[in-house]
């Protein structure tokens, strides 16, 4: 296979995840919140995985002619913003104003950021929140916290993603990737798990989530506060 194939590849799978996102929308549509989660997470994988794919065949050299970023923003708009925002509105997690107040600050600051050019720092990382409510909305989904904690949530994070707060990607922050990476695989297994059960994941998974999900949350500020070592 020609190295311009292997590319072609590359973006093709990277594409699937506009499939996937159609899908969660339609069982968001539908109020079926945990198969909208189940999608999401596989969208969440083809994104996890892309990534090394393109740099290893080198997508930007052999496959040129397709914008592989372009490509991979538009479609982490809407498995990352659009669907989680609508799965947030229609939920009922959010009564009345406090809904519409939610969607709108999630996706006007979202597609700020997504514009931004000083997102990534130097070290892969995000300068900011990345805008990634498909974490955030599915923690919600389990825990059910109140409606004003959710709200507070939401306007924290959307105010955070223009701070200069560090947040970690966990596959290209080389960082604490030893750890990083595997409590991100093991978040979204437990975010499988629970939709799997309808949200009824247990005690035990219940805190391991919110555990893993405060890890991926503060561990870039963390890098921040703790500088490596020389």
């Amino acid at each position: 296979m020609t190295p311009t194939l292997k590319a072609i590849f590359v973006h093709l799978f990277t594409a699937t995840g506009a499939v996937f996102a159609m899908l969660a929308m339609l069982a968001a549509a539908d109020g079926d919140w945990p198969m909208m989660v189940l999608w999401l997470i596989v969208a969440f994988a083809v994104d996890g995985v892309d990534g090394p794919l393109a740099r290893r065949y080198h997508v930007r050299t052999h496959g040129d002619r397709f914008d592989g970023d372009l490509l991979d923003l538009i479609i982490d708009y809407l498995t990352y913003v659009f669907i989680p925002a609508f799965a947030l509105f229609k939920s009922g997690l959010l009564p009345g104003w406090t809904g519409w107040v939610a969607i709108i600050l999630i996706t006007f600051a979202s597609a700020l950021y997504f514009a931004d050019t000083r997102m990534k720092t130097e070290d892969k990382s995000f300068n900011g929140f990345p805008g990634c409510w498909n974490m955030v909305v599915p923690v919600l989904f389990v825990v059910e916290p109140n409606f004003w904690l959710i709200l507070g949530l939401v306007a924290a994070l959307a105010v955070a993603m223009f701070l200069p707060l560090k947040f970690i990607h966990p596959v290209r922050t080389a960082r604490w990737r030893a750890l990083s990476l595997p409590v991100a695989v093991l978040w979204s297994a437990l975010v499988f798990w629970a939709a799997w059960h309808q949200f009824e994941a247990g005690i035990a998974a219940t805190w391991a989530l919110g555990l893993a999900s405060i890890y991926l949350l503060v561990a870039g500020m963390a890098q921040q506060l703790l500088p490596a070592r020389s």
